[in-house]
């Protein structure tokens, strides 16, 4: 098939923002009080012992609250996948940094695996894959996506009227580096609620230092992604859903998956062909995969 270039045209996108920020900055905060100008129908996955519920009366619309105690990637994609089949307009991901280095996690998946195997570099080769799967989740959802970072934290003294002063400042993301390339519009949330805009596509948004974010932001980001031609329609998006995530599972299932994880896959399986995500081909060839020594 031969290459060739067409005209570029702005089309209608999905926000993929990341906050990222120390303890006490209000990521939590700021990603509800965005997320009530993109859309009326807001779910959330907590990881934070139920904080985010704290604040259910503040900003005039009701969310939804998923709990998820243990952090392994494939309960991520799960709940993404969820929040797209229900219908949700936004998804808030609170926080993305325990899929790295929470219970369940890619750091600890890689430390198992270094342990049953004495070869850490083989960890990183089946964790790599389970990272990528994650950032891929995120990207192809067609809702819009706001993940919220913890930030490694530094201390540092300031002379404020003559005195001295410690004070909390965010570093880097607790994530895999470069991951912040990822999304659309990425900020820094300092203890002073400040969002310090460190990359964004939106030309609005350069250099941009805002206090206290909230609706408004997310009413102008809604228009300027909802500005262009349409999007795909919705069977086409659901149809290239279906073929991702049959594709997903059986990578996951064909590359060494422990016997734990194709237990528990065995039972998403069968739970997606009673819902009709998965053909029963599909599910029957998934479950073959399910029955196979790693």
């Amino acid at each position: 098939m031969a290459m060739r270039f067409n005209k570029a045209k702005k089309s209608q996108a999905k926000l993929r923002l990341g906050l990222i920020g120390p303890s006490g900055s209000g990521k939590t905060y700021t990603a509800l009080s965005l997320a009530s100008g993109l859309g009326k129908k807001i779910a959330v996955v907590d990881t934070e012992h139920a904080s985010a519920a704290l604040y259910a009366d503040e900003f005039g619309v009701e969310y939804d609250t998923l709990q998820l105690t243990s952090f392994e990637v494939e309960n991520y994609v799960e709940a993404i996948e969820l929040a797209t089949r229900e219908g949700y307009d936004v998804l808030i991901i609170d926080s993305l940094s325990h899929a790295w280095a929470g219970k369940g996690g890619i750091l600890e998946f890689v430390d198992k695996a270094a342990k049953r195997t004495g070869n850490n570099f083989a960890g990183w080769r089946d964790a790599t894959p389970k990272h990528n799967l994650l950032v891929e989740a995120i990207l192809a959802a067609p809702i819009h996506v706001i993940c919220t970072l913890r930030s490694k934290v530094e201390h540092i003294v300031e002379t404020v009227k003559g005195r001295s002063q410690v004070r909390k400042v965010g570093m880097q993301p607790v994530q895999r580096d470069g991951l912040e390339y990822e999304f659309t519009i990425v900020g820094d949330l300092t203890q002073e609620h400040d969002l310090i805009v460190t990359k964004t596509r939106a030309a609005f948004l350069a250099d941009a230092v805002i206090n206290k974010p909230g609706r408004k932001l997310g009413e102008q980001l809604h228009e300027w992604l909802d500005a262009g031609e349409a999007a795909p329609p919705p069977e086409l998006v659901k149809k290239i859903q279906v073929n991702d995530a049959y594709q997903t599972a059986k990578d996951f299932l064909s590359n060494g998956a422990t016997p734990e994880q194709r237990e528990s896959a065995r039972n998403k399986i069968k739970a997606r062909q009673e819902d009709g995500t998965f053909s029963f081909e599909q599910a029957t060839e998934l479950l073959e995969l399910c029955n196979q020594k790693g």
